[in-house]
């Protein structure tokens, strides 16, 4: 496994009862649940082994607050947008390698995050990671520092169109945990089968939601 020590990753959080609007839920316990996913994600990076720094973005105050009270660095993005929350921890970070996280993914384990970040070392251009469903994005990563985001709608093909590699989703690459976001109660029971976090697993005790 090729390593590049020093990973700064930037993890966009949007927050607010608006978070995670395709849960079929009441809004005060998506915003719960769409905490708590973050926060396990955080914390899931932040044991990454070779990743120095985790910035969080979001223009959530208790966000910023929880994301800080797990060993985050937090930044605001100051206008909306996921595209200007990226840019806004982008610019924060030192020269390095960087990488963009997307902040969903509550099963999330170091070793998988890990392992893209070491195939992300060893190419000479961006790589991306797929989400479960292909055609979404959940990792996009740079060894040079200079991740482009595209992140939306077909946002995996957008990034391989702006020149990065997608990372194939068989072999040492598959990373269920990492390639599992959680944005309707479908993707939420997939990840619940891979395992999700402490804080996952107990906002989802209070709301008592059935899954399919």
């Amino acid at each position: 496994m090729t390593h590049v020590s020093g990973w700064r990753v930037v993890v966009p959080v949007k927050g607010g009862d608006e978070a995670k609007s395709r849960l079929a839920l009441p809004a005060p316990a998506r915003r719960a649940l769409a905490t708590a996913m973050a926060l396990d994600c955080l914390e899931a990076a932040l044991a990454t082994a070779g990743v120095d720094c985790v910035v969080c973005v979001s223009d959530d105050p208790v966000i910023a607050r929880l994301a800080r009270g797990v060993g985050a660095a937090t930044a605001a993005a100051g206008r909306p947008g996921l595209a200007a929350a990226v840019d806004a921890g982008l610019a924060v970070l030192a020269p390095g390698p960087a990488a963009v996280l997307l902040g969903d993914l509550p099963a999330l384990r170091p070793e998988e995050l890990e392992r893209a970040l070491a195939a992300a070392a060893a190419c000479p251009v961006p790589v991306v990671v797929a989400d479960a469903d292909g055609g979404g994005s959940v990792l996009v990563a740079d060894r040079d520092g200079r991740p482009p985001h595209r992140f939306g709608p077909s946002s995996a093909r957008a990034h391989v169109a702006a020149g990065a590699r997608a990372l194939p989703a068989a072999g040492p690459t598959r990373l269920p945990s990492l390639r599992r976001d959680v944005d309707t109660l479908d993707a939420l029971a997939e990840a619940l089968a891979l395992g999700v976090g402490a804080r996952t697993r107990a906002a989802l005790a209070e709301t008592a939601v059935a899954l399919p």
